[in-house]
């Protein structure tokens, strides 16, 4: 019998240090919730809410984040994978949105995340003489200036001759001319899965397949949440001072269950994305592309290109957006008016379909909707938060823990999240430089080598160590050769991946990067999973057939025309966490 040892003991220290999620973590991190009371509990492991949970952690405060599914599960892993201030915005005359949002982008690729976010190049073609350039111009030159961006080169002009060069897959009269710029990318779920680490390292309890499905109450304040791990079913209560609601598109459901009155109400903005092989769009550089409501993005993605995005609204299941015939038709469209080769259905290896959490406004078009956020105490005890995008979800949670101030004894220290890097950032640049004595150390090539630093940053020797009693861990798997088998055991032993669609969705992007979208290597990564989170030969073929019917559903609903044909499509699919509940988020 394990022995009990005192919160805050050697045992609890010595599992924070690398923020690891593995199987006796969360059993660690049950008990305290069942024992603990917390200054803060977080709803919703997206990008928000583990930047809530770390800021909060990192001000010295009790966290615990609490998720339904899986870190990123829902819009976190199903964006444009973008690190940008949005140029459109510029045109909207938002221009404290772009210019936070481009301060954090410095921050990301400098500081917090330069082995996960990385500058990309963009084509901006043009097509009018006379007034485009200097327009376009002038405001990527406030692009390339505000927010202290420094990080990357700034816009640089071409000829038609000069941008066919960067991009040959344009035809020739779709363009007259064109400027060059640069963002940053990076893999959203991936991004999101090490905040949250890096929020356990600094001793949040980070648990997901828990849900809540009740809120506690002092009086009129709320105490605290009643949770339920949805892998066995215990339930407990969860005591707070306060209790911060980062459900994103689930904002005005949680708000419902907490029975307080909502200060804003949160539409639902569909975004389609599809990809394709790099080889379909002869280019060096990505490209934006005006379209008639917003922007269409082709950007490059390791061997592929990702093209979208669309922007319509969605009333139909938030945990699983569809992605229908028309949307892809839509992107396929657009982006085919300036390809001289058209991309076809038969182009596409992936499709992902994700909601946006926008502030309902006045204006009934979506993609009018502001992405600024907004903040409120709701009620005694808690705060909601919505709205914004991905890339200011530091600014987001910064505010989100100053407004549940009012709810937390002593006085509350500044956010310093500008200052605390992500897990494996300190060293990536060293470990870059070795990156060929690392690869003839464990006999790999060095271009993996990068690869991997580019996923797990200075956590590459915890990474490769698994392999140290199994060097069969360090081949790839046949069926997605990009992927080492040893990241699928540590995806189950230190990145939380509880069930099959955790990594081939959100740890590893084989669901989207290969044609066979995860079915070809279904049961060898489950079985690799299985050894770390002691599945029998039944569960290993149960979370094939779920992963599997999850494909196929997804596939059927992306041949019919209409949202509701493809929800119910996407619908037949059952859930990988059977016991959720339907009633809660």
């Amino acid at each position: 019998m394990a022995s009990r040892k005192p919160r805050g003991s050697v045992e609890r220290s010595n599992a924070a240090q690398t923020g690891r999620l593995g199987t006796d973590e969360r059993e660690r991190d049950w008990q305290r919730l069942e024992n603990e009371t917390f200054d803060l509990v977080v709803i919703g492991g997206g990008v928000v809410g583990v930047g809530t949970a770390l800021d909060a952690a990192t001000r010295g405060l009790r966290v615990a984040l609490i998720e339904a599914r899986d870190l990123a599960s829902g819009t976190s892993s199903r964006s444009s994978k973008l690190f940008h201030g949005g140029l459109r915005y510029l045109e909207q005359l938002e221009f404290g949105l772009v210019r936070e949002a481009l301060r954090e982008r410095e921050l990301m690729l400098t500081r917090l995340a330069p082995h996960l976010v990385k500058p990309v190049s963009f084509l901006y073609p043009l097509s009018h003489r006379i007034w485009e350039r200097p327009y376009t111009a002038a405001g990527l030159l406030l692009y390339d200036t505000m927010g202290g961006a420094r990080s990357v080169p700034g816009q640089k002009h071409l000829t038609r001759a000069g941008a066919l060069r960067m991009v040959p897959a344009l035809k020739r009269n779709a363009l007259i001319g064109g400027i060059r710029y640069y963002d940053a990318q990076a893999d959203d779920a991936r991004h999101t899965m090490m905040v949250g680490r890096t929020a356990a390292h600094y001793g949040a309890v980070v648990r997901t397949s828990t849900q809540v499905v009740g809120f506690l109450r002092e009086a009129d304040r709320v105490s605290g949440v009643r949770v339920r791990d949805v892998e066995d079913g215990r339930e407990t209560e969860v005591k707070a001072n306060a209790v911060i609601n980062c459900t994103g598109v689930w904002t005005d459901d949680l708000q419902k269950l907490s029975g307080s009155r909502g200060r804003f109400r949160v539409r639902a903005s569909k975004g389609v994305h599809i990809v394709v092989p790099r080889d379909r769009i002869v280019a060096e550089s990505g490209l934006i592309l005006r379209t008639e409501k917003s922007v269409l993005f082709v950007i490059p993605w390791r061997n592929h290109w990702i093209v979208g995005t669309t922007d319509t609204d969605w009333n139909l299941d938030l945990a699983h957006p569809a992605a229908t015939k028309r949307d892809i038709d839509y992107i396929l469209e657009h982006v085919n008016t300036v390809l001289a080769t058209p991309l076809t259905h038969e182009d596409i290896e992936g499709v992902y379909a994700g909601l946006r959490p926008l502030l309902a406004g006045e204006s009934e078009e979506t993609s009018k909707l502001s992405r600024e956020h907004a903040v409120a105490r709701v009620a005694p005890g808690l705060v909601a938060i919505a709205g914004g995008k991905y890339t200011t979800y530091r600014v987001m949670a910064a505010d989100a823990v100053d407004a549940a101030s009012a709810d937390l004894p002593g006085r509350l220290q500044p956010s310093i999240t500008d200052k605390v890097p992500l897990l494996g950032a300190d060293g990536y640049h060293a470990l870059v430089n070795q990156a060929d004595q690392l690869a003839a150390r464990y006999g790999l090539h060095p271009y993996r080598v990068r690869h991997l630093l580019d996923r797990y940053g200075s956590l590459v020797h915890e990474v490769l160590a698994v392999a140290d009693e199994d060097a069969e861990l360090l081949r790839p798997l046949p069926a997605a050769p990009d992927y080492l088998q040893v990241e699928i055991v540590y995806a189950a032993s230190h990145e939380g991946a509880l069930h099959l669609e955790d990594t081939l969705t959100r740890r590893t992007r084989i669901s989207i990067e290969y044609p066979h979208r995860g079915v070809d290597c279904a049961e060898q990564v489950a079985k690799l999973m299985a050894g770390v989170l002691g599945w029998d030969d039944k569960r290993v073929a149960r979370e094939v057939e779920v992963y599997t019917a999850r494909v196929e559903a997804e596939r059927a609903s992306q041949t019919v025309p209409d949202d509701e044909a493809a929800d119910e499509a996407r619908s037949a699919a059952p859930e990988a966490r059977p016991d959720l509940l339907d009633s809660v988020s």
